[in-house]
């Protein structure tokens, strides 16, 4: 049996709710995501890492902001999409390519929806596995649709939705309380979106990341992920007006436009 690597998986706060996902194993060291290089710079000289990668899901500024010059200062390689232009992207990625940093295997998943080129980075090297899937999956929810549509964003969630359901969830953002809000409107007599909401708060009470998440506990809460859900379709139809036995895809298009002015 192929024994799983270990490593140190740490989030890098930034902005106001972006977490920029610091790997490490051995004095190297790889980011996810890094919008702005001067909590890399720190991170690193703070433990003593060499950058050897930059991981990119999307072209967004709070994702990529700090590529090039953490690449100018530390020579890592940039990883990015292909379908995205990412100033200081060394190497495209698309569906399916493999990925080896920090003797660890990531496969790339195109997850378009947020962005038209998004990707995913996934590894079934760890254990648990790991997915490190930028703005597409949130913690109880999903990102805005400002290139994609919502069947482009149904479809890359069940793409998602398929993988080990102990796989740990890193996503982008600490929006998880305010997506907890919103799926206790959606789906109030859920019971383990009543636990999440509970254990969510007591983690930021302390100061502490409510993520990573895993793919089970999304499914079981995340109501973007439970368009199948008798209670979200009856929610839909109830404040949107969609068709009752319509597809997935018309629930799930009413409620992301519901959350988008929930408030």
């Amino acid at each position: 049996m192929t024994r799983a690597v270990e490593l140190s998986i740490t989030p890098l706060p930034a902005f106001s709710d972006n977490y920029f996902w610091l790997l490490s194993r051995a004095g190297h060291a790889v980011v996810v995501d890094p919008g702005d290089a001067a909590p890399v710079l720190l991170a690193l000289r703070d433990r003593q890492l060499r950058l050897d990668a930059i991981l990119v899901t999307h072209h967004h500024g709070d994702h990529v902001g700090g590529v090039e010059k953490l690449r100018a200062d530390t020579g890592a390689r940039v990883f990015g999409p292909r379908r995205e232009r990412i100033a200081g992207v060394d190497v495209d990625l698309a569906e399916g390519d493999s990925v080896t940093v920090l003797d660890t295997d990531f496969i790339v998943i195109e997850v378009p929806g947020h962005t038209s080129g998004h990707i995913a980075y996934f590894t079934a090297s760890l254990a648990p596995p790991a997915l490190f899937c930028g703005d597409t999956l949130f913690g109880c929810g999903c990102g805005r649709l400002f290139e994609g549509t919502p069947a482009q964003m149904l479809a890359s969630l069940d793409r998602l939705a398929a993988l080990p359901a102990n796989t740990r969830v890193y996503c982008a953002h600490e929006y998880t309380l305010a997506n907890i809000r919103f799926a206790l409107v959606v789906d109030p007599a859920n019971p383990e979106l009543q636990r999440r909401q509970h254990d969510a708060a007591a983690l930021r009470d302390f100061g502490e990341p409510t993520l990573p998440s895993t793919i089970g506990l999304e499914l079981r809460t995340n109501p973007f992920m439970r368009s199948d859900s008798d209670a979200v379709r009856a929610a839909a139809v109830a404040h949107a007006g969609a068709p009752a036995g319509r597809s997935r895809t018309d629930v799930f298009t009413a409620i992301r436009a519901w959350k988008n002015e929930f408030r």
